[in-house]
């Protein structure tokens, strides 16, 4: 058979015909997979269709993973002459009694280094044995999930005992002017000072970015320092360049100035991000409005999408476009969430939210009404809305908003989310 193979960076999820559907709880424990290589060979439709999916995923944003048609054969007549990879994921039809002896010519052009994972057809706790004892790393019976093939991968390559990874939740404005980074630094306070947890806010629009002001600080380093410097990044360096906004909350400002020009290659953010999540347990990533590759990068491997837009004809149509990128990005994981900002202002002609949210399938998770004094009086002061008035539903709004994106809550169907059906029977009697 000929070989089919595929590059992650080049992959799309159009025109593939997944198996297995997996909910994305399945997945939400996986740590993202170190730098390797993985080469695949299959034998059967589903196992093309899941390794199909499993380069889609995010988790996979550094495997180099290629896929091949063949079974054991084609894996050693492949690498008798080229190196093997880290992973070989092999699936073979052969019989219990035959395996080994079958397995024999692709032992020979092995790397020793190899990790080999066989997917079989047989359930036999012998032939299992047997193949632990002669070096294979795990046996699979077929049909495999991709659950089960993306923890396999991972038991292999991701230490147990190394410290869990933060959470890292993504903010973007449907357009500019939205109050994406109001909510972003919002929900960053909330989070930190409702349950007593080091956040970490990284302010990523470094040219115009807020947060800055938003905090009333003046740091006199931030974001800008890592990501020009990556080679220095250690947590070490990290603990230098943020700002103390509050007891558990850290700033990681933007520079917020125009002498230079700020173009970024896709990988930019990687090791910024990589070092705030093994720093901190949860990490909020404001993001400027812009579609780069960077942006698109950060977004398709956050572990939480927050989308903040306006009820007006633009903001629903880029909010569609965006939920429509992210199916694509992120195949494998729950949608974003959908906040409605600036809701019932007087004079402007908006789309109803429930009008706004019929064609994106989707309900917001909150809806926040137009309120001119409480957020122009927290901006001026450089202060939080639960600082200015911890009463008000606003505040109530982004205390439930924190509850929910840390998983400590469920949107609930039927019910209005947010606690936000107050604000709803206010908005409709204007």
């Amino acid at each position: 058979m000929s070989a089919i193979d595929y590059e992650i960076k080049n992959s799309s999820t159009e025109d593939l015909r997944f198996a297995d559907p997996v909910s994305p709880a399945e997945l939400e424990s996986l740590r993202p997979l170190p730098r390797i290589s993985i080469h695949a060979f299959f034998e059967t439709e589903n196992t093309q269709r899941v390794m199909e999916r499993i380069l889609q995923d995010r988790r996979m944003a550094k495997v180099n993973l290629r896929i091949t048609a063949g079974g054991i054969d084609a894996a050693a007549n492949m690498f008798s002459s080229t190196p093997t990879p880290n992973l070989l994921i092999i699936e073979t039809a052969s019989q219990p009694t035959n395996l080994m002896a079958d397995l024999a010519p692709l032992a020979e052009v092995c790397d020793p280094s190899t990790k080999v994972v066989i997917i079989g057809r047989y359930n036999d706790i012998g032939l299992y044995r047997e193949l632990m004892r002669n070096g294979i790393s795990e046996y699979m019976v077929a049909p495999v999930g991709m659950a089960d093939v993306m923890s396999a991968i991972s038991a292999i390559f991701v230490d147990p005992d190394a410290e869990p990874l933060g959470r890292s939740i993504a903010f973007i404005g449907a357009k500019g002017g939205t109050g994406s980074s109001t909510i972003a630094h919002n929900c960053a306070f909330g989070i930190s000072n409702l349950f007593s947890t080091e956040v970490i806010l990284a302010d990523l629009d470094l040219p115009y970015g807020t947060a800055n002001i938003d905090f009333d600080q003046d740091p006199a380093q931030g974001i800008s320092e890592a990501v020009f410097a990556p080679e220095r990044l250690d947590e070490v360096f990290l603990d230098r360049l943020l700002t103390k906004c509050s007891e558990h909350l850290s700033l990681l400002a933007a520079p917020s100035m125009l002498d230079r020009a700020y173009d970024f290659d896709r990988n930019a953010f990687h090791p910024v991000i990589e070092v705030l999540q093994r720093s901190v347990p949860v990490t909020v990533l404001d993001l400027p409005h812009q579609w780069s590759e960077w942006t698109r990068a950060v977004i398709s491997e956050a572990d939480e999408v927050v989308i903040t837009a306006v009820p007006d004809l633009a903001n629903l149509r880029n909010t569609k476009n965006l939920i429509d990128a992210l199916k694509k990005v992120r195949p494998n994981d729950k949608p974003p969430h959908l906040i409605l900002n600036q809701v019932g202002m007087p004079k402007r002609p908006e789309i109803s939210p429930a009008d706004f949210c019929e064609p994106l399938e989707m309900e917001a998770v909150a809806i926040i009404p137009f309120d001119a004094p409480l957020f122009g009086g927290a901006s001026n002061s450089g202060r939080m809305i639960s600082e200015m008035d911890a009463k008000a539903p606003t505040a109530e709004t982004f205390s439930q908003l924190c509850h929910l994106l840390t998983g400590r809550a469920t949107v609930k169907k039927g019910r209005k989310n947010g606690g936000l059906g107050r604000m709803m029977s206010l908005l409709k009697r204007k």
